[in-house]
C-alpha cells in the first residue's frame, strides 16, 4: 500500500500516541494537531474551543483521526467536571467537522473516536450497533458527540465512530490505574462484581483503527471492543492471575458512591456490547480474552 498522509487530534494521548508510532513505523506520514504554536515540522495548529482548524496544513491529508477528549479519571463527577468532558469531546468534534466540510479536498475519511457509553447500562444483553441510545449523562454525551460530525458527514466525508471500550494498557486510561493497585495486592471487585466490562486491548484498537481507515465502505458507528465482554468478576480474577496477587478485597457500591458521586453509577453499571461491524468487515483481534490482552501489557 502507498504511503498516507494521516492527521490525528490526541497524538499525545494514550490512543493516539500508539496509532501514530504504528502508522510511521509502517512508513506513513503523521500530521499532529496542537493547541500551542506550531514547533516543528508535522504540526498543525487548532483550537477547539475557539473552533479553529488551520486547514492549509491538511492539505493532502487521506485520513483524518480524531481522538482528542478530556480523559474520564475516577473523580467525583461536579456540574463543572461533566460540562468539561462535554465540551471537549462536542467541541473538538464540531471544529474538525466543520473544518473538513470547508476543505475543497478534504480526507476521504474521518474515523472520530466515540464511546460504548453511547448504549446505556446494557445489563446482560448483548449489544451490537443496532442498538439504540441508553439513558443517563454518558448516553447523552456521545449522542451529542457524533452528532457533532454532522457538517463532514454531509460534505460526503466518509465518517466513522469509534465507539470504543475500556482500552487494556499499562501505561494510561483507567486500565492503567488498575494495574498498580492490583500489583499492590489491592485489587477486587467493584460492587457485586457482575456488571459487563466491553474491553480492547491496545495492540487491538490501533489495528482497528488502521482497519478502519483502510475499509473503504464502513462508515457509521463500530463497536471497538474485544468479541466476548467479561464480568468485573473475571477481570479480577484474570489479574489476580496474570499479576500473581490476591484480590479478595472489593468496593462496595455504597462506598464508592460517596468517593466518586454520580459517576459510581456508570462504574457499577453493565455494558456487553460487541463489535458485530468490526467483525463483519473482517477485523481478527490478537488478543481476543481479558486473560490474554492484560498479559499483553502486564
Amino acid at each position: 500500500m502507498s504511503p498516507m498522509r494521516i492527521a490525528i487530534t490526541g497524538a499525545s494521548g494514550l490512543l493516539g500516541s500508539a496509532l501514530a508510532r504504528s502508522l510511521e513505523g509502517d512508513g506513513h506520514e503523521v500530521v499532529r494537531l496542537v493547541r500551542r504554536e506550531v514547533e516543528r515540522a508535522g504540526e498543525v495548529r487548532w483550537d477547539p474551543e475557539r473552533g479553529y482548524v488551520d486547514t492549509a496544513g491538511l492539505t493532502g491529508c487521506d485520513a483524518f483521526v480524531h481522538l482528542a477528549a478530556k480523559s474520564i479519571t475516577m473523580r467525583r463527577w461536579t456540574p463543572a467536571v461533566k460540562q468539561a468532558h462535554w465540551d471537549s469531546r462536542v467541541h473538538g468534534t464540531a471544529a474538525v467537522s466543520e473544518a473538513l466540510a470547508s476543505m475543497d479536498r478534504p480526507p476521504r475519511v474521518f474515523l472520530c473516536g466515540s464511546a460504548v457509553g453511547y448504549y446505556g447500562d446494557t445489563g446482560d444483553r448483548r449489544t451490537d450497533e443496532t442498538a439504540p441510545p441508553g439513558e443517563g449523562f454518558l448516553a447523552d454525551m456521545v449522542q451529542a458527540w457524533e452528532a457533532a460530525a454532522a457538517p463532514a458527514q454531509e460534505a460526503g466525508v466518509r465518517t466513522v465512530f469509534a465507539r470504543t471500550g475500556l482500552v487494556v494498557a499499562r501505561g494510561g486510561g483507567a486500565w492503567g490505574k488498575l494495574f498498580p493497585i492490583f500489583r499492590a495486592g489491592l485489587g477486587g471487585r467493584i460492587g457485586n462484581g457482575r456488571q459487563y466490562w466491553s474491553f480492547v486491548a491496545l495492540h487491538d484498537h490501533v489495528a482497528a483503527m488502521r482497519h478502519l481507515i483502510d475499509t473503504d465502505w464502513v462508515s457509521g458507528p463500530v463497536n471497538v471492543t474485544a468479541p466476548e465482554p467479561v464480568t468485573n468478576r473475571e477481570v479480577t480474577a484474570a489479574m489476580g492471575r496474570v499479576l500473581h496477587r490476591p484480590t479478595v478485597l472489593a468496593v462496595p457500591g455504597p462506598v464508592l458512591k460517596l468517593v466518586v458521586g454520580d459517576f459510581a453509577n456508570d462504574m457499577l453499571g453493565s455494558q456487553r456490547v460487541v463489535p458485530a461491524r468490526l467483525r463483519e468487515s473482517g477485523f481478527k483481534f490478537a488478543f481476543p480474552t481479558v486473560e490474554q490482552a492484560v498479559r499483553a501489557v502486564a
